[in-house]
């Protein structure tokens, strides 16, 4: 079935697009707020932000340069404290100093309660840990509580808007580097996945030979889990890529355990060989055509 579109109405509250951001969906009761740490104290005054609501910490680890997310759940309390209350503690706790950005979900008829934050902290924390795009600063797994399949239905057609909402406040935290073929749209969408998918094989001196599948997407090209890179490289590749081999998560047999993106298929070819590559002739398809070949007879539109 074919996606329809969406409505989304962006509040900036401060006027500027760095400033405080309100989100809503048109025909939907949830609520969205984008908040820099920064501009935090401004929101004391907001009625939905002492209500309960899921929030997430972002920020970015000092150790690995990886976007870093902590997501959490706040209840509404008697004496009116709720997320916004959260989130201040969370500001005053040294150990979590790293997050420049919350992001809140709640909702405009505050129809939250304990059973369906937990439940939504619960998925989101499992759909980002899925995609592995951040690092999940979450020490244990939220408890899923218990929830009647009617309510169930209800929270999943919420989360179904958050991670639109999410992705358009700038944040792919829930969104996988590629597509599985079920979630594509129809048989045409499953071919193109497949045609897309391009291999690289090459022969190394001292190393022997190294073989990766990767596959363009709208945001670059995405070196595949399971494929297997060089275990040296040399001066003739970028230091960016340099310290992203360093970084990899390989086996003991250099065999990639995750998707990785990069910018362009070149450095995507890099990061495989270990040594300065051209992306457009490097990858092909299973007929042996070049990438800037498929690119030039539009093969892949």
């Amino acid at each position: 079935m074919k996606s329809r579109g969406k409505s989304i109405n962006l509040f900036l509250m401060d006027g500027e697009a760095t400033g405080r951001i309100k989100c809503t969906l048109a025909n939907w009761t949830g609520v969205a707020y984008k908040i820099p740490r920064t501009e935090l104290e401004k929101c004391k005054d907001r009625e939905d932000l002492k209500q309960s609501g899921v929030y997430f910490l972002f920020g970015i680890s000092d150790d690995s340069g990886k976007d870093m997310v902590y997501i959490g759940q706040a209840g509404s309390r008697k004496n009116g404290e709720g997320i916004l209350n959260r989130l201040q503690e969370h500001k005053r706790n040294p150990e979590k100093d790293y997050w420049t950005e919350a992001i809140v979900f709640t909702t405009s008829n505050n129809s939250f309660g304990p059973t369906e934050i937990s439940y939504l902290e619960n998925r989101f924390c499992n759909l980002a840990l899925a995609a592995n795009r951040y690092e999940v600063k979450n020490g244990n797994d939220p408890t899923h509580g218990n929830i009647t399949e009617e309510k169930e239905c209800e929270m999943e057609e919420f989360i179904d808007n958050a991670k639109v909402v999410m992705g358009t406040l700038g944040h792919k935290l829930f969104e996988p580097l590629r597509k599985p073929a079920s979630e594509q749209e129809g048989e045409i969408s499953e071919k193109a996945d497949s045609d897309v998918r391009l291999h690289l094989e090459r022969n190394i001196k001292n190393v022997g030979k190294v073989e990766a599948n990767g596959m363009q997407t709208s945001e670059g090209f995405v070196v595949l889990q399971g494929s297997h890179i060089s275990p040296s490289d040399d001066d003739t590749i970028p230091a960016v890529i340099k310290e992203r081999r360093r970084k990899a998560r390989v086996d003991e047999s250099f065999v990639l355990q995750e998707d990785v993106l990069f910018n362009s298929p070149s450095y995507a070819a890099m990061f495989v060989i270990g040594k300065s590559a051209n992306g457009l002739t490097s990858w092909k398809n299973e007929a042996g055509i070049t990438l800037k070949a498929m690119e030039r007879n539009g093969d892949l539109e």
